[in-house]
């Protein structure tokens, strides 16, 4: 039996797997499909944490971005440039195996076409859909946001589950910044990233109507679309994140930041803290809840506050129509406020620049028409 088993070869079980076998333990990663890093089911696009956190070549980057456009409108919008690297484009079938590879070399023993199809939380067994039954003394779930594992603890799912669409498009925009369209989705945001000078990633997120407003989207770039792919994003954390041997990293425990959807970052961050837990787990020589309870205290007290003020942060965007989107972006557009935004902008941890816009004057009427004000002071007094 192996001392820890971790479901699922993302980047957030790759991450836990290698820094257990790395630290001695007997690592086993099951993962459903026949390789690595596919189908892919991610936007691509990784802050300059969520990068370095991966501790990969770059090998797997297509592009670098310096910054953003927001697009709403037609004469509403506004640019930032950093004027330095902020995120990477990245082909994340590379990436991911890339960093399955590392945790190979470490010593973990991967088992590909594996899916784990229910889980005896009283016995500490798995089950698997090849009919093996598997025991275990720590399992670390990083099974996406349909997480089995979590479905067999009893742990209810996140509270909104958010479905994407990105498809390759031809593209003659700046390579250096994003788009963001918030008006072509109106519980979230369109985007397109830039892959070079002539091809982009264009994609959508919501949780109803996505295909139509996909579609009537992809109609602004005339040309052929290629390598579309679709996936779940869970927005907001589930109630609890360990139990009975196991603790639940990345999607899995619902930690995709809901002001972008990303979740690589916060993956890897909760994938540290349960190999850390589980490393001290067996030198303690406890393996009980008590123990693994500190699990949680870790990655809340990283990045809890952080996921808390975006949930938030995401509900008051949901109650925004056009018209509001259109008028935040006229506030925000001025010298002042983009320099501060390209100076405290945080993709991973965006709670201090949004306290510092709710703190300017000049935003007083329009964020306290639209409730920002209240949402924040909740936060931070």
């Amino acid at each position: 039996m192996s001392d820890v088993i971790v479901i699922g070869g993302g980047p957030a079980g790759s991450a836990a797997a290698r820094i257990c076998a790395k630290a001695g333990l007997s690592t086993r990663i099951l993962e459903e499909h026949a390789s690595l890093g596919y189908p892919v089911q991610c936007a691509g696009l990784l802050s300059n944490n969520a990068f370095a956190e991966c501790e990969v070549s770059d090998r797997s980057v297509y592009n670098t971005v310096r910054g953003a456009k927001i697009c709403g409108s037609e004469g509403h919008s506004l640019s930032f440039d950093a004027k330095m690297t902020k995120a990477y484009v990245v082909d994340r079938g590379r990436l991911d195996h890339e960093m399955g590879i590392s945790a190979a070399e470490a010593g973990a023993e991967f088992s590909l076409k594996t899916c784990v199809t229910r889980i005896n939380p009283g016995k500490k067994i798995i089950h698997t859909a090849g009919g093996e039954e598997l025991p275990y003394n720590i399992l670390i779930a990083a099974d996406g946001p349909r997480s089995v594992i979590a479905r067999g603890l009893g742990i209810p799912p996140s509270p909104f589950i958010y479905s994407g669409i990105q498809a390759e498009v031809p593209w003659n925009g700046d390579p250096s910044l994003v788009e963001l369209h918030p008006n072509a989705a109106p519980e979230f945001f369109a985007w397109v990233i830039p892959m070079s000078e002539k091809r982009a990633r264009a994609g959508l997120c919501g949780t109803k109507n996505v295909p139509e407003l996909f579609t009537k989207f992809l109609s602004r770039f005339p040309g052929s679309t290629i390598h579309s792919v679709t996936g779940t994003i869970p927005i907001g954390i589930r109630r609890k994140t360990f139990g009975s041997g196991c603790m639940l990293i990345g999607d899995a425990a619902g930690f995709p930041k809901p002001t972008s959807g990303g979740g690589v970052y916060t993956g890897i961050r909760s994938a540290r803290f349960a190999a850390q837990t589980a490393i001290e787990s067996f030198e303690a020589g406890d393996t009980s809840d008590a123990f693994l309870s500190r699990y949680e205290s870790l990655w809340r007290q990283d990045f809890g506050r952080e996921l808390d003020m975006g949930l938030k942060a995401l509900e008051f965007r949901r109650n925004l129509d056009p018209q509001d989107i259109d008028a935040l972006i006229d506030a925000l557009n001025t010298p002042d406020n983009l320099d501060l935004i390209t100076r405290f902008g945080d993709m991973d941890r965006p709670s201090d620049l949004l306290k510092r816009l709710a703190a300017k004057p000049s935003l007083y009427g329009t964020f306290g028409r639209l409730g920002f004000k209240g949402i924040v002071r909740s936060f931070f007094g």
